[in-house]
């Protein structure tokens, strides 16, 4: 009886102190940014290892007999994702591969202990380590700082480690491997550059900059139609083709690796060995006294499976290696070039608080009209927006058009134009391609405008043609077209041009994506349209802060619907408009409101008004991390919560009623993410706060009221 009362004991103070570790934890969570995390290099002399760690990861290196990572490594769950060891790069150079780095004689591929590396040696045709070098993360481009946005440094403060091969066989390429490791986020840039000291071209025809055999994240003897996804989140700077994370991965290969003879699979099929590439090519040459840059990826190292979690970590990612991606000016869509609807429309915008004026597609502007008449149109329209506090952009499409036989991609089944992404698309490195930005630049530098809309952007086309100036035939011409546009996007980040860009072009430059709607949704009756809204936003905020993606509100009619789908006159929909701007600055989402004005009655004028200055007074939690709580059904209430913990506002709920009565319901607040752990002050709208008390998960509970057809919001401290 004794033993069992101690044991009891021993049991009560054990989960005594778990709870204890839970309550502390906000204190100590590198999301809540309340850990320093910052990065370091170590080098370990006796084992001849370098470690480069910031408290959250740690990659360790060895350097004899060649470098290669022999640890990888979750320091916030103990987890190691590295199983066996692998090259730190490939090349394939002149028609021969060539192994960066690594070590070869792992006896089994399942795990590696340390005893083996002493007795694993070098891969004698492979690239050699030569030396390391060491500094800070440098830009990857230039950014003009010119909107209100993050505050985040850039470049990302860090730590840079640069590891650089020779090869006998090629006495006069250096390959460098480059590391940077930044602070507070469990987060790893990787990249090469291949450079080229001697006095005659090379060819590039592949290469890999990062190869990892990584610890399957689960064994299954059977073939599998779908395999769980590792804690790690690979993003790279090679990505085109969509607006969501998942049409991503161009670069990113998770492959079987039939090396690993002991893997649970029989058909030795788990995708389990991680290579970053170009999925063709680059197949270029590198001239003589010239430096290539490889693709440079960010490894994204997860502490669990939680949705909201890794998406809080994505978004924090982009927040630091995409910083442009905060800025979030409010955008209308302005349907003419009418001097008679556009000075009005400037004026509008700043009357009630908007930041920007796009001139939209079906206005009849044309970007490529470098006639000094259309350049001196919009350059004083631009000069007059400036002065009434307003900036000034226009819209232009690229891909997703046809010009003619000789510069349109070719497709490489048929020889012939047509198969393409969109259809038919000119080939950005044909003569026409190259001198549409040519003609682009010189039209936003003679006008100063200040965004660009850029539709059907480089969606990822290959080209067959062996008749274009900008490549060769096929298998350098995807690398050489996105080159091109990514020079483009780099420039106009350097200029300080707002880029929206209907594709993920992010971490080369672009500031906004669509949130990921349905066209045609937006010719949906107009109390429809307020559902699906909601459901997108909800949606989009999953893997997009909400500064990432833009929305839609037809002001006028927009891929049909009629008289039921627009809002125009607007003093006749008042309150679909309403609930469009209370739906998109809710989320904190800027939308394109399109039409010709944006009020048409001093009542109109006054809601927009409204509804602009609450988004301000509130803008830096609105445009913080959403954290979802209920998506749009349309017969319940809906709700998301915004939390900033460095904020002296820590979150701000918004609760939604779709339906045609009002509605009371109970509603769980998640609050472990604003940084709280035992009280918040809540406050309904402009009420006065109430003390509120934190359930052991860091939640409370409210019982909010919301009228019909409308919403509230609760301001937490």
């Amino acid at each position: 009886m004794l033993r069992m009362n101690i044991f009891l004991r021993l049991l009560w103070f054990l989960l005594g102190s778990i709870c204890c570790i839970q309550a502390q934890v906000p204190s100590r969570d590198w999301l809540l940014g309340r850990v320093s995390a910052r990065a370091e290099l170590h080098h370990d002399k006796i084992r001849n290892e370098l470690i480069l760690t910031n408290g959250l990861i740690a990659r360790k290196i060895r350097l004899a007999p060649n470098a290669a990572t022999v640890a990888f490594d979750n320091l916030v769950t103990g987890e190691g994702l590295l199983r066996a060891v692998a090259p730190e790069a490939e090349v394939e150079i002149n028609g021969q591969r060539y192994a960066v780095g690594g070590l070869i004689g792992q006896p089994n591929l399942a795990y590696l202990r340390r005893d083996w590396l002493g007795r694993m040696h070098a891969d004698p045709n492979a690239f050699q380590f030569e030396r390391y070098e060491t500094g800070q993360p440098l830009e990857r481009m230039p950014w003009r700082r010119l909107r209100h946005g993050s505050q985040e440094a850039w470049p990302p403060r860090g730590k840079a480690l640069t590891l650089w091969f020779t090869n006998r066989a090629l006495p006069d390429v250096r390959v460098a491997v480059h590391y940077e490791l930044y602070d507070g986020l469990p987060l790893l840039g990787k990249w090469l550059t291949i450079h080229n000291q001697g006095s005659q071209s090379i060819r590039l025809n592949s290469f890999k900059s990062e190869v990892l055999r990584v610890v399957e994240v689960e064994s299954q003897v059977d073939p599998s139609p779908e395999w769980r996804s590792p804690h790690l989140t690979v993003l790279t700077d090679f990505a085109f083709g969509g607006m969501s994370l998942a049409s991503l991965h161009r670069a990113v290969f998770w492959l079987d690796d039939p090396a690993y003879k002991t893997q649970v699979n029989y058909e030795l099929k788990t995708p389990c060995l991680l290579e970053v590439k170009p999925p063709l090519g680059p197949d270029i040459d590198i001239t003589a006294g010239t430096i290539l840059t490889g693709i440079r990826a960010f490894e994204l190292i997860h502490d669990n499976d939680d949705r909201e979690r890794q998406g809080l970590a994505i978004r924090k990612l982009y927040r630091m290696v995409a910083p442009w991606s905060t800025e979030n000016p409010l955008m209308m869509h302005l349907t003419s070039t009418d001097p008679q609807v556009v000075y009005p429309a400037i004026d509008q915008a700043a009357e009630v608080g908007f930041e920007v004026v796009i001139i939209s597609f079906g206005s009849r502007f044309n970007m490529e009209d470098l006639s000094e008449a259309n350049l001196a149109m919009f350059k004083a329209y631009r000069e007059y927006a400036n002065r009434r506090g307003v900036e000034l952009g226009g819209y232009s499409l690229l891909a997703s058009r046809r010009i003619s036989d000789e510069h349109d991609v070719i497709n490489p089944q048929t020889g012939k134009p047509g198969g393409a992404i969109f259809g038919n698309s000119p080939c950005l490195e044909s003569k026409w391609g190259q001198d549409y930005f040519t003609r682009i630049k010189q039209f936003i530098s003679a006008t100063g405008f200040n965004l660009l809309e850029h539709d059907g952007s480089y969606p990822g086309d290959v080209c067959a043609s062996t008749n274009h100036p900008g490549h060769r035939g096929l298998n350098d011409s995807q690398w050489n077209q996105y080159a091109r546009i990514t020079e483009f996007y780099r420039w106009c980040r350097a200029q300080g041009i707002y880029l929206n860009v209907p594709d993920n072009y992010f971490l080369a430059g672009s500031n906004k994506v669509g949130m990921g709607y349905r066209e045609t949704n937006w010719s949906l009756p107009r109390s429809e349209q307020h559902v699906h809204a909601r459901q997108n936003l909800f949606d989009g905020t999953w893997l997009k802060t909400p500064s990432m993606g833009w929305m839609f509100v037809p002001l006028v009619q927009y891929h049909g619907g009629g008289a039921a789908a627009t809002i125009e006159p607007l003093r006749e929909h008042l309150a679909d408009y309403e609930q469009h701007l209370a739906n998109n600055l809710g989320y904190g989402v800027q939308a394109c409101y399109r039409g010709p004005r944006l009020y048409d009655s001093p009542e109109t004028k006054a809601v927009v008004v409204k509804w602009v200055n609450w988004f301000k007074q509130h803008r830096d939690i609105l445009e913080s991390d959403v954290i979802h709580l209920r998506r749009a059904d349309g017969r319940n209430l809906d709700a998301v919560l915004h939390v900033n913990p460095a904020l002296p506002v820590k979150g701000l709920l918004m609760v939604y009623n779709p339906t045609d009565e009002s509605q009371q319901q109970e509603i769980s607040l998640p609050l472990y993410y604003t940084g709280l752990s035992a009280t918040a002050l809540v406050a309904e709208q402009n009420g006065q706060p109430v003390r509120m008390k934190l359930d052991r998960q860091y939640r409370l509970t409210l019982l909010p009221r919301v009228a019909a057809r409308s919403q509230t919001w609760f301001v937490i401290r």
